[in-house]
Parts: C-alpha cells; structure tokens; sequence
C-alpha cells in the first residue's frame, strides 16, 4: 500500500485538518461489474472503495482551508469540459506494487490535465509515483488472484461520458463519504 490509495484506514491526521481527495467515478452498470470482481478476486477494498481513477490521492488539508478548496475545484470544472472515457484491458503495477487495474484508453491525457489542474493552489502537492490514470481492480491479494484479475478482466470495454469529478473526504471511523461533485463545464480544448 502507498499514500497514493483510496483505502479505509484509522484517520491519523489532526482534529484541525481533514483527509480529501477527488476523482473520477465510474459509473453504472461497469462499476458493478468492477465491484464484482474485487470482491471475487477477495480484495477486502471492494464495497468500500467506489471504481475510479483517482485524480488527487489522499491528501490532508486543513480545516480552515476547505472554502479556499472547494472553491479551487470548482474553478477546476469550469476549465475542463465533459469528455469520453474508455476503459479497456489491464495492466499491473508488479513488482513495484500488488496490483491490478483496468487501463484507460481513451480520456487519459483529459486526466492528466485534470489531475494536474487539481494538484495546483490549496492542493499542490507530490505523488510518490508518476501519475496513471487507472482503475484498481485488485490489490494486495494473493498472486493466483491478481493472475485471476489480469486474466479476467484483459477483454473488458467500458466506455461512458465524464461529466463530473467527485470530492471525497474520509470520516473519522477512516471511512470516503461524498463531499461534493463538481460538474465539468469548461469549453473544449483545443
């Protein structure tokens, strides 16, 4: 596991800060059938982490600063306008790390330019890896699982609209509940 994870964890961090992050969710009916084979493949992550690709990973922030923040995401989807999405196939973060995703196809450098913009102002901060649009699909499970996952998933084609990015923030108990979600409005890119 690395910083860079959407995984419920006891929350560490000060009373005075909060642990956010955004991404891209996806959506129905393929984020079931994700969800499916997470749960089959026994990664425990499964109904606790919504599929996506992940735009800013946790990151804590303070309190004080959550207007500054909304306010800077909102901007963000204002720049950014609706885009395609194309998941299909996987890949696999192994050795570095025990995981499987699905990969994006089409939409990635919409991501990056989003991620980028995202990690800017009250949210600048560092990866501790290069960024990857990708959505996990299996991580630290055993190896015969993470071969069940590469293998299974490798004819998956999912292709929807991205209208929206979501903010998330994790609760005490170290839980992601919804804090807010951010329409893409901007003109189209050039």
């Amino acid at each position: 596991m690395n910083d860079d994870t959407f995984v419920p964890r006891s929350r560490t961090a000060p009373p005075q800060t909060s642990v956010v992050g955004v991404l891209v969710p996806v959506p129905e009916p393929w984020a079931q059938v994700l969800v499916d084979w997470r749960t089959k493949v026994g990664d425990a992550q499964a109904v606790l982490v919504p599929p996506h690709v992940t735009l800013l990973p946790p990151t804590e922030v303070p309190c004080a600063d959550r207007e500054a923040i909304s306010e800077h995401l909102a901007q963000v989807a204002c720049s950014h306008p609706p885009f395609e999405m194309h998941l299909s196939g996987t890949g696999t973060f192994t050795p570095v790390s025990d995981v499987v995703f699905v990969a994006v196809a089409k939409g990635i450098g919409n991501c990056e330019l989003l991620a980028s913009d995202v990690r800017r102002g009250p949210l600048a901060r560092d990866l501790s890896f290069p960024y990857h649009p990708h959505v996990t699909v299996a991580h630290d499970v055993r190896p015969d699982m993470l071969e069940l996952a590469y293998t299974g998933l490798a004819d998956l084609s999912a292709e929807f609209l991205v209208s929206s990015f979501t903010e998330f923030e994790q609760t005490p108990a170290g839980t992601w509940a919804v804090a807010r979600q951010y329409p893409l409005t901007g003109p189209p890119h050039r």
